[in-house]
């Protein structure tokens, strides 16, 4: 029983997890380079930033895969601190769509939806519409995974060791919070983590009271991918990974306290356990952003303080020249001298960065040299 049990886990767990990347892949297919267009464009004021970081988390189906991209953004100095927190925070917001796809009760249409995408991906002509069958595919194979799972975990209702823990769950929360962290952490996806507890609250073996600490350690959870990816990043890089993981920790405390108060609040937001479970999890990334985000300028010198060292930004577009400079013409060339030298220095982090992943085989030191090319063209 133990192994069957293991091994519908094992395989429902890496359906989902592959149908999410499906899913993720087929959406950036389709947003093509709009990405990094949305970033550059929104992440200037913090609530567009909110609004960018939602956007594309949405289109990525992660938040983990945000945040790593902030973290390149941040070695290449294209975002400060400040800017990077508010995409976090919307990245935050953008990752509750899947769980609250996820929570939908879908499991009788499974198979037409994998069979539809199939079709559609097998017999289109156009990139588009084959993208459109990946991202069904994606879905099916998503909602079959946790159809696998609610299935395997079934026999647990009779194991009294896997009882005993979810009742001591339901009495301590903490125990919750830091094992569904610790799960978290080491799959690393916090949608995945929120999948198994809709898969176990479908076979009826946890309620609400023990799904909502689940939730809030995944929250912690998902912040390890960024503190990976932050290992040999920039100064700023360091700052939004610890930033995101401090933030995520606060939301927790603020709702810890309130617990049953917002507990009570989730069953009254659905009719069955994993749409309270989505609502809760869309209730406190959204509350968490609202009361986080007006202390955003405090919470930048906070990470400074924490995070010590100088933060380098480098401006897109021009820096020195000015229209107005060009009726003096002494000056307006002295500032094209010094546009030019700014230009050679940046070439050179490039050049330098270009013989390192030569050697060392760095992807990210890769991504941090187009993301200079892009500034040099402009």
């Amino acid at each position: 029983m133990v192994l069957t049990i293991i091994f519908g886990l094992i395989g429902g767990l890496g359906l989902f997890l592959f149908g999410m990347h499906q899913v993720s892949e087929g959406l950036q297919k389709i947003a093509g380079n709009k990405i990094h267009q949305i970033l550059e464009a929104l992440s200037k004021n913090p609530f567009k930033g909110v609004l960018a970081g939602a956007v594309i988390t949405t289109i990525l189906q992660s938040s983990s895969a945000t945040s790593v991209i902030l973290i390149g953004f941040a070695n290449a100095g294209l975002l400060n601190l400040q800017q990077a927190m508010s995409i976090i925070f919307g990245a935050n917001i953008g990752t509750t769509s899947t769980v609250q796809i996820v929570s939908l009760n879908l499991e009788d249409y499974i198979l037409p939806i994998i069979g539809i995408g199939v079709a559609i991906y097998l017999f289109s002509r156009k990139k588009v519409y084959q993208y459109i069958g990946f991202i069904l595919l994606g879905f099916g194979l998503l909602f079959l995974g946790i159809s696998i799972m609610s299935q395997s975990l079934n026999p647990l209702r009779n194991y009294p060791y896997f009882i005993d823990l979810l009742v001591k769950v339901a009495k301590n929360p903490l125990l919750g919070i830091f094992l569904s962290a610790l799960f978290t952490a080491i799959i690393q996806s916090s949608g995945a983590t929120i999948a198994i507890i809709i898969s176990l609250s479908l076979q009826g073996l946890i309620g609400l009271d023990a799904a909502i600490p689940f939730m809030l350690g995944a929250n912690i959870g998902t912040c390890a991918t960024a503190l990976l990816a932050s290992i040999g990043s920039s100064i700023t890089g360091k700052r939004i990974a610890v930033g995101h993981i401090l933030c995520k920790i606060v939301g927790v405390v603020i709702f810890y306290i309130f617990l049953k108060q917002f507990t009570f609040l989730a069953s009254l937001t659905g009719n069955t356990v994993p749409r309270q479970v989505a609502n809760a999890h869309t209730i406190f990334n959204v509350a968490d952003t609202l009361i986080q985000l007006p202390f955003l300028p405090k919470i930048a010198k906070i990470l400074t303080l924490l995070v010590p060292g100088e933060e380098h930004i480098i401006k897109k577009g021009t820096l020195y020249l000015e229209k107005r400079l060009i009726n003096t013409p002494s000056i307006a060339m002295g500032q094209v001298t010094k546009e030019l030298v700014r230009m050679g220095d940046i070439s050179l982090v490039m050049l330098k960065n270009a013989l390192s992943a030569l050697v060392e085989n760095s992807e990210r030191m890769i991504e941090d040299i187009y993301l200079k090319e892009d500034i040099l063209n402009t």
